[in-house]
């Protein structure tokens, strides 16, 4: 699941993927970096480092290095740093927009726009009770602020307590409108296991809709279609609503992920590599494009590889542990180690249950030839009523291959 940010008091905003997870290069949140020499070589910037939003952002670092207590200032730029996140997948634009918030970050009451910019910090980290513990704060003082409600729904769908996330998305029916409403529940019905109701219910909405708003209003439509299409089986049709969301948000990362994730399981690997082929400071594309090239088996597979490889090992070593679902995919697709995608699974299974995290869980315990592993993915099943039918063929192949 994912979240639309949007400024307070105003039509949606910025699609924000956080639920994908991703890490690369040092934990910029943590202790700054000071380099020895005036030559070291900080980063190597790509060429859109000079477009507008770079220079937009740069203005505004500036301005709040000489009033670091500015709060209007410090926000905006947060805001900023999120929205380029999303769009590159890099999570050093997530350290970036913590920074801006510093001289409040601490703060057991940080003004109300610091403490919602922190719970989505936090949920992207994967701290999902510290995020709650915001949003609820967040919501004690302001009652109408949909964004709260609608990032709390995230937090609660993700973690799997699909009810509570359901009654979040209620507030929005008057304080965001219908079909942010209908995109909130439809998303929780998706990943309650329940896509074609979610589906049904979402095209309906913006069928009487008509015209949706800004582009990333589009793209968060479509792709939660698009997902609910594939989950449930159609896979043409969702083929066709992730083409369209990225038609109208072409930095749609979330999207991207998952058009490539559909085409991998359509066993179309060279079209799954063409469009990761780009974005390689993400590591859950840099995943995906590694698993193309593995499919293909290409002379760049192994490259990409040690590549993906060292960048695990590296977020292991800082105790980051955003990866658990990416790093089970590579080690059961890509290493070939059922035992170990096992062991990756069931750690991330403690955090998350998001259809995929059901998935690979599933898929690592088969595998590993110990079917008896994914009991806690086949009750969770059973407890939420899941019609999703891919996931009810490995529950099936699982409990066949049971002793």
């Amino acid at each position: 699941m994912r979240s639309v940010m949007r400024p307070r008091h105003s039509v949606l905003g910025v699609v924000l993927a956080l639920a994908c997870g991703c890490s690369r290069g040092p934990d910029t949140a943590s202790a700054p970096f000071t380099p020895q020499s005036d030559t070291e070589v900080l980063e190597q910037v790509p060429a859109r480092a000079t477009d507008a939003r770079a220079r937009e952002r740069a203005a505004l670092r500036q301005e709040l290095d000489a009033q670091p207590r500015q709060l209007e200032l410090a926000v905006r730029l947060a805001r900023l740093e999120l929205k380029e996140g999303r769009a590159r997948g890099d999570p050093r634009h997530l350290g970036w927009a913590q920074a801006a918030l510093s001289p409040w970050w601490d703060e057991p009451q940080p003004p109300h726009e610091v403490l919602l910019l922190r719970a989505t910090l936090r949920q992207s980290r994967h701290e999902f009770d510290a995020a709650l513990a915001d949003l609820d704060a967040a919501l004690r003082e302001d009652p109408r602020d949909a964004q709260a409600w609608l990032t709390r729904a995230v937090v609660l769908g993700v973690r799997g307590r699909h009810a509570e996330a359901e009654k979040s998305c209620a507030p929005l029916d008057t304080l965001a409108g219908a079909l942010t409403a209908t995109v909130c529940r439809a998303q929780v019905d998706s990943v309650a296991g329940h896509s074609g109701r979610a589906y049904a219910r979402l095209s309906e909405a913006m069928s009487r809709r008509g015209a949706l708003g800004s582009p990333e209003e589009q793209a968060w439509a479509l792709s939660t279609l698009g997902e609910a299409a594939a989950r449930s089986g159609d896979t043409r049709r969702a083929e066709l609503l992730y083409a369209q969301a990225l038609a109208a948000d072409p930095d749609d990362a979330y999207t991207r992920a998952a058009l490539a994730d559909l085409l991998l399981d359509l066993n179309r690997p060279a079209e799954a590599s063409r469009l990761m082929k780009d974005h390689a400071t993400d590591d859950g594309h840099l995943l995906r494009r590694v698993l193309a090239e593995t499919a293909l088996g290409s002379a760049e597979a192994a490259t990409l590889t040690t590549e993906l490889a060292s960048r695990y090992a590296a977020s292991r070593l800082r105790g980051d542990t955003l990866h658990g679902r990416e790093e089970a995919r590579f080690a059961l697709h890509v290493e070939k180690d059922a035992n170990k995608a096992l062991t990756l699974a069931q750690a991330n299974w403690e955090v998350q249950r998001e259809p995929w995290d059901v998935r690979i869980l599933m898929e690592s315990a088969l595998a590993a030839g110990t079917p008896d592993a994914a009991k806690p993915a086949l009750t969770y099943l059973e407890a939420i009523a899941c019609e999703d039918p891919g996931l009810l063929a490995l529950a099936t192949r699982l409990k066949k291959a049971a002793p």
